[in-house]
């Protein structure tokens, strides 16, 4: 166009602009003929037309007297925008709306901020705890924010800062300011129904994913309570339920009894905590969390080393008000940061961590805590319970739980020192040796890994879900209890050499029904097999396992001792104590397997005595993982020991505890594969037990286990199936058919199908054998 047009246009629109309800004018203008049908959409996703609108609007026009004039008449219609109603042309306007406020924050930020983001912030900041609410002069129950404008608010704060997505110094800043009350409103909405929790979560998460990780960290601790550079929601208001399904902020109701008034902050206090740790939870990926899990540590290891340093004063008399306050303040935080840990680790602790810098953070934090309060007192099981942890992560990364790279060594030797102060001041041996072993390792990129760190990355390997616990379990008959006079002293004292003085002169009152007297290094780790913290029991054990491969003629001699050791430490509930107990008992019976097994058998077909019904189910599958340990161990000459396996595996299916039935079945199953040619008469029973099983039981997975029988039992003799099996093979087809036809298990029907295809592989085979070409020579007379 000629320039006379083009400033003859411009000069019009500038003036339209600026009368009442311009913008809206002049936008409505701009996207004419776009209304309707897919025009609409098409012009909703022109994103330059809707950039090119925005560039208009935040351009001061030659007849505006001032810019802070032209944005003090153009910035509460460009908020008008956010809430346009009619659906077509919604999208379009929010985005120019959007666009326009990015722009103007870019080009002029104080400007912005006092005419965009402060009106647009405004019912938050209004109950925000910076801001001065004279709060006498307001009666309580007094409406301070209406649900309407509330909801409007959070719906455009979510369209300006998530939806436009411009994590600029100036927006991540304004919204700062409103984060707690944001936090209140999430923690509200998730103990409620309300439509607000969506995005409030997505404002909060935008936030802590675009600024800065120690800012984020900061945020997240004064949304936690521990203070921080974020207001939380005024004292004396609180967010109460809206009719329309959104919020209202009111002024908070004064409550008269003590009482209810403490449990209305203890509950709040809860509240918030779990909120945090439900919003952590999808933080996870970018690392975000395990920052914060180990910025709560170092919390606590500081409330550790301050409470090492100054004990408790509190009851001292002649403090002053101020001084109690402060002390009363200090233990409030102190139990808020446990209340955190505690959550944390509840919530989010199994997928925290994302890389070695994490993990090394993280296992500097507890050995610095460790070297600054060692583990004594009633948390002491807890606390050497999370440095077993610790370190046992380390030795799982050592031990080629992933590829470790050369940076990944320089990383994990910031760790060295800590390991090496634990080593000579941690009050446990085993501990002392481990800390010492893992030092050596890292040192040496782990060319040079002494057997504690290979049993100590064994033990976190191969843990299994579900069965592990938390605190250790009581202890078994015949050892000492953790409170008695012949309670074992490595806990309490850091010598190795008085730590085997005492255990040879207590040793009479500790041996687990002694025949023979042992010697003094033997004798330490039976009295170590019955510690109280998991894992200096798990390492005794390992211990054990070790001479009886080694064929330690002291320990092959009391091997009947050794046998009771790891079967009553294969009832203790944490997953390193009974796992290094069963690798013990498998390789025992693999040594000597006509004296084991009988006995392995008779504690497998009877309930344990004195224990639940639950306990002794978990204790006869880890019973079972212990046979078919010794099936594998023994190979072929499992076929002396054939009839008593298969009748203990028969009498476990017909349990009244659907997971040992299924347990005994797929132990079944895999003796079956083993045996193969030598499975002889007794397949008629077996057969029997399958077919009744699957199809009369009416568990799902005992049905299921039944049909992997049949699997397992073909796979296992492949050609030599039509052999073995040639007076029930009719019988396992019909069943295999119904299964298919009738079962409603999916899994079930799936096994099912699997054994008819072995069975029609092995058919072929037999029926249609592979033709071959050879070549003969005959010698004719």
């Amino acid at each position: 166009a000629p320039a006379w047009l083009r400033r003859l246009c411009g000069r019009l629109l500038s003036e339209r602009l600026l009368r009442p309800g311009g913008v809206q004018a002049v936008v409505r203008g701009i996207l004419e003929g776009t209304g309707g049908g897919a025009g609409a959409e098409a012009a909703a996703l022109d994103w330059r037309k809707c950039d090119a609108i925005a560039k208009i609007l935040a351009s001061c026009p030659q007849q505006c007297l001032s810019l802070e004039d032209y944005y003090r008449q153009v910035c509460p219609q460009i908020l008008d925008l956010l809430h346009i109603q009619d659906k077509v042309t919604a999208r379009q306007f929010q985005r120019v709306a959007t666009t326009t406020l990015l722009t103007m924050a870019r080009e002029h930020p104080e400007l912005a901020e006092r005419h965009l983001l402060q009106p647009l912030l405004s019912p938050l900041l209004r109950c925000s705890e910076a801001a001065e609410l004279a709060v006498e002069d307001l009666a309580e129950g007094t409406m301070l924010v209406p649900e309407a404008e509330l909801g409007s608010c959070v719906e455009d704060v979510l369209k300006v800062y998530v939806v436009g997505d411009d994590s600029s110094s100036l927006l991540l800043g304004s919204l700062q300011t409103v984060l707690g009350v944001v936090f209140s409103l999430y923690s509200f909405a998730k103990q409620n129904v309300s439509y607000l929790r969506s995005p409030c979560q997505e404002i909060l998460l935008w936030f802590l994913e675009k600024a800065e990780r120690e800012r984020s960290l900061a945020v997240l601790g004064g949304l936690a309570g521990l203070g921080g550079p974020v207001p939380t929601l005024h004292p004396h208001c609180r967010v109460c339920v809206g009719s329309e399904g959104g919020a209202a902020i009111t002024v908070e109701e004064t409550i008269s009894d003590e009482d209810e008034a403490l449990y209305q902050k203890i509950s709040s206090e809860q509240c918030h905590v779990q909120s945090l740790v439900e919003l952590l939870s999808h933080c996870q990926k970018s690392g975000l969390a395990g920052d914060f899990f180990i910025h709560c540590l170092k919390e606590l290891t500081q409330v550790a080393a301050e409470d090492e340093a100054a004990p408790d004063l509190a009851v001292e008399p002649g403090k002053s008000l101020l001084e109690l306050e402060q002390e009363q303040a200090k233990q409030e935080r102190k139990l808020l940061v446990l209340q955190l840990v505690a959550a944390l680790c509840e919530g989010v602790s199994d997928t925290v961590f994302t890389d070695i810098v994490q993990v090394q953070q993280f296992v500097a934090a507890v050995l610095q805590r460790a070297c600054v309060s060692p583990a004594r007192g009633c948390g002491a099981a807890a606390e050497a319970q999370t440095l077993s942890m610790a370190m046992g992560l380390v030795a799982a990364l050592l031990g080629g739980a992933v590829q470790l790279q050369s940076s990944d060594f320089s990383v994990l030797k910031r760790l060295v020192p800590l390991l090496e102060e634990l080593s000579h001041t941690y009050p446990e041996p085993l501990t002392q040796e481990l800390a010492s072993d893992l030092r050596i390792a890292i040192c040496t990129h782990g060319a040079c890994a002494p057997g504690t760190v290979g049993a100590a990355a064994d033990n976190v390997l191969g843990r299994k879900p579900g069965l592990g616990a938390q605190s250790p379990a009581g202890i078994p008959s015949g050892a000492p209890s953790p409170g008695s006079s012949q309670a074992p002293p490595q806990h309490r004292h850091g010598s190795p050499s008085a730590h085997r003085e005492r255990s040879t002169e207590q040793s009479t009152g500790r041996e687990p029904s002694a025949t023979s007297p042992a010697p003094v290094g033997l004798q330490e780790l039976l009295v170590s097999a019955y510690d109280p913290q998991p894992p200096s029991r798990a390492a005794a054990l390992r211990h054990l396992a070790s001479l009886v491969t080694q064929r330690h003629p002291e320990a092959l001699r009391l091997q009947e001792k050794l046998l009771q050791v790891f079967l009553e430490n294969v009832q203790h509930e944490d997953a390193f104590v009974y796992l290094s107990a069963i690798q013990g008992i498998a390789l025992l019976s693999s040594e000597y397997p006509e004296r084991i097994l009988p006995v392995l058998l008779a504690q497998y077909e009877r309930p344990v005595q004195g224990t639940g019904d639950t306990v002794a189910t978990v204790t006869r599958m880890k019973l079972g993982e212990v046979l078919m340990r010794v099936t594998r161990a023994l190979g072929a000459m499992v076929f002396q020991h054939r009839e008593p396996l298969i009748c203990a595996f028969l009498r476990g299916a017909r349990d009244p505890d659907g997971a040992l039935r299924a347990s005994s079945l797929s132990n079944l199953g895999e003796l079956c594969q083993h045996l193969g040619f030598q499975l002889g008469s007794i397949i008629q029973e077996v057969t029997c037990c399958v077919t009744a099983i699957a199809r009369t039981d009416p568990e799902a997975e005992v049905r299921r286990a039944a049909v992997h029988v049949v699997v397992l039992l073909l796979r296992g003799l492949s050609e030599k199936a039509t052999e073995v099996l040639r007076d029930v093979l009719r019988d396992l087809y019909r069943l295999l058919k119904h299964v298919v036809t009738a079962e409603r298990d999916g899994a079930a029907v799936l096994h099912a199908q699997l054994a008819l295809e072995e069975l029609d592989a092995v058919m072929r085979r037999v029926l249609f054998p592979p033709q071959t070409m050879e070549k003969k020579i005959v010698v004719l007379p």
